[in-house]
């Protein structure tokens, strides 16, 4: 039977007035997110929220149709079919809070990045829109196993700018995709193979903002999950926490 060690923090930083950061940890799912909601009037907050349990409530109707992949972990069907249920988790939130706004002149514009974590024994599901981040730490490496969706990651990736030019380059932080500023989103997915001692940690760029180095953020998750959580949130504080910062560790204890 899996488990999972895990925890869940958030903080407003040391500038923004309120917290437009949602997450949530749902153990019975084994089901993991996070959002940094986009627009003013606190419509950020709302579009934040909406999504996180939009997505839990999707993936609570549909994820025992994917569960024998714990007994199963390589059928290619059911990976294609978990992919399939987080993109529609995220599609039903992105049509949920772009109504919203519709409806509601004041929370016009508003949107938020979602990072979604599924797990399944030996098989995690990733469903990635905007410019939040899950990185996966293994046999003392780790990795960033999600594309942000930024203008300025859009040009490295064609070769554009280097990743040292961009460090330095205007509107380093305008996100290509955004739930629920359209009707519809691209979502990208992936699935991950997973083995005991797997650590993720998913986090807005309140925190990755402030580590050049993946490797910094290696060191911090050596520790148990809610010392990871909170060493590296305050580490984003300390260096000046002008957004909000919310992060969740993940530890695959067994598959």
């Amino acid at each position: 039977m899996p488990i999972y060690r895990t925890s869940g923090q958030t903080d407003v930083g040391r500038v923004r007035k309120h917290n437009e950061d949602a997450f949530i940890i749902d153990e019975a799912l084994s089901l993991y997110v996070v959002c940094d909601g986009l627009g003013g009037h606190a419509a950020g907050e709302v579009a934040s929220e909406e999504t996180v349990y939009t997505i839990r409530a999707w993936v609570r109707r549909e994820r025992a149709n994917v569960e024998s992949l714990v007994k199963d972990p390589y059928d290619p069907d059911l990976h294609a079919r978990a992919e399939q249920i987080l993109t529609a988790a995220v599609q039903a939130a992105t049509y949920m809070v772009h109504s919203m706004a519709e409806f509601d002149e004041s929370k016009a514009g508003m949107g938020t990045t979602t990072s979604v974590l599924m797990l399944l024994g030996r098989v995690a599901v990733v469903a990635q829109v905007g410019d939040s981040r899950i990185y996966l730490c293994r046999d003392g490496q780790i990795a960033q196993i999600t594309d942000d969706h930024t203008l300025i990651a859009m040009q490295i990736r064609e070769g554009m700018i280097t990743e040292e030019e961009a460090k330095h380059a205007p509107h380093r932080n305008v996100i290509t995709r955004a739930v629920g500023s359209h009707e519809y989103v691209e979502v990208d997915t992936r699935v991950v193979e997973t083995v005991p001692g797997d650590k993720f940690l998913l986090c807005t760029d309140g925190l990755h903002g402030y580590f050049d180095d993946a490797n910094e953020i290696l060191q911090f998750m050596q520790l148990q999950p809610e010392a990871a959580a909170r060493k590296l949130i305050e580490t984003a504080n300390a260096r000046g926490g002008r957004d909000n910062i919310t992060a969740i560790v993940v530890e695959v204890v067994a598959v």
